[in-house]
């Protein structure tokens, strides 16, 4: 069982968007709405979990505050002396409850507010390239040099085929090419390095000379990830979100490439046998934040993470739903988002079709993990999704800047 951490972490505010695009679409000017966002709108804040003194103390620092504050269910599950608490209020009264606990509580309370109000990084930064964010989601091509992918798209060992394959996926609008060879989908067996450079180094080098996107290697393996950025890659895309290989952190960083933490309970071959969450956004973000710690002691900055929620990746439906309803509340870790529901099991269930039929379900859920706040999206369909991402950015971006802009207010004290 993993150890249970403090943590504080602010829910998604739908009423926060809504008042944003209506004081916008009035004329209302920047520091009007700045204004009212900081200080009018509400907020929930869940911490813990805590002894159940220090959780008191909260409740009634809240109060003082002006907030309200409720002890949520038991987060000791099977102790009974420890506790959540939500406290519910405007961005003032969470920081000054914040400043009143101090100590560690508050400080997880203030980095909380920080994070999530401040936008994450504008930039990429992946070996000398900068890949803006924020402005419009960016596509993430799949390019599957495996046999046995679960989509059915998988190349095998034919370079030239997935060379091709890559080439087109640019023409189509992929900002990012992905090169995977080791099959990840439940119940897969791990392939040996050599095995799997054999497949993708071929690609890499390939692709490298044709196109001027940023290339992803798909590994967990510090060994393969040396070599293919030796070769051209400028982003290690790692399933295990630095957890696997206590090496991989340290090639990146010397690489100076990017990474992709992404969550994942168990391994491929295991995961999906029965997997359980007693609280499965916190429990992501806990293993995200040790992914984000691993990144910051070997070197890499804010500007060169990117995290996954790892849909399809040790969840059952519901828990992919709520991943998907609750998206924004990753944005208490501070970092870019990337999403990936390409064609994947969850849609399948909702639509009972096979994979090769799961492009309009595909396309929903890019809208909506747009619409979610993520800054890049991992598809196998490009120019579909490339147009669908398009189209859901014209709709949910146009508050961005005001929404980006709260945090100049998150720390002024409400006036009496």
């Amino acid at each position: 069982m993993r150890k249970q951490t403090l943590r504080a972490r602010l829910l998604n505010s739908l009423a926060r968007d809504e008042a944003i695009a209506e004081l916008h679409a009035r004329g209302s000017d920047k520091s009007a709405v700045e204004l009212s966002v900081a200080r009018g709108l509400g907020r929930a804040m869940i911490v813990g979990p805590l002894a159940l003194q220090d959780a008191q103390e909260v409740r009634n620092a809240a109060k003082e505050s002006g907030a309200f504050a409720v002890l949520a269910k038991l987060a000791g599950r099977a102790d009974p002396s420890r506790a959540d608490i939500l406290i519910m209020g405007s961005a003032g009264q969470l920081t000054a409850v914040a400043a009143a606990i101090g100590a560690e509580v508050g400080e997880r309370m203030e980095g909380a507010l920080a994070s999530f109000n401040a936008p994450p990084a504008r930039v990429l930064r992946c070996r000398g390239r900068e890949l803006e964010l924020g402005g419009r989601t960016l596509i993430m091509g799949i390019v599957n040099v495996t046999p046995d992918s679960f989509s059915g798209d998988g190349l095998g060992t034919d370079a030239e085929a997935a060379v091709a394959q890559g080439r087109q996926m640019v023409a189509e609008g992929a900002d990012i090419l992905d090169i995977g060879g080791e099959s990840t989908r439940p119940g897969s067996e791990p392939v040996p390095e050599e095995e799997e450079l054999r497949r993708v180094l071929p690609v890499i080098e390939g692709l490298a000379a044709e196109v001027d996107v940023p290339i992803s290697i798909d590994t967990y393996k510090s060994s393969v990830a040396a070599i293919a950025l030796e070769k051209g890659a400028h982003i290690v895309n790692d399933i295990s979100g630095l957890h696997a290989d206590g090496q991989l952190a340290q090639v990146a960083a010397e690489a100076q490439a990017a990474v992709v933490i992404m969550h994942i309970q168990g391994t491929p071959r295991d995961m999906q046998k029965d997997p359980k969450y007693a609280d499965v956004i916190g429990q992501i973000s806990d293993y995200l934040e040790e992914g984000i710690a691993a990144a910051a002691q070997a070197g890499l900055s804010r500007d060169q993470v990117v995290l996954d929620p790892g849909i399809g990746f040790g969840k059952k439906l519901e828990h992919n739903l709520e991943i998907l309803r609750r998206l924004r509340e990753f944005r208490n870790l501070g970092c870019p988002l990337l999403v990936g529901t390409s064609r994947k099991s969850m849609i399948g269930a909702i639509v009972d079709l096979p994979v090769e039929e799961r492009l309009e379900g595909t396309a929903a859920t890019v809208a909506l993990a747009v619409a979610g706040g993520a800054d890049i999206v991992r598809v196998h369909d490009v120019k579909e999704m490339s147009r669908v991402a398009k189209v859901a950015d014209a709709i949910c971006r146009v508050t961005h800047e005001l929404q980006e802009s709260e945090h100049t207010w998150a720390d002024r004290p409400k006036k009496e």
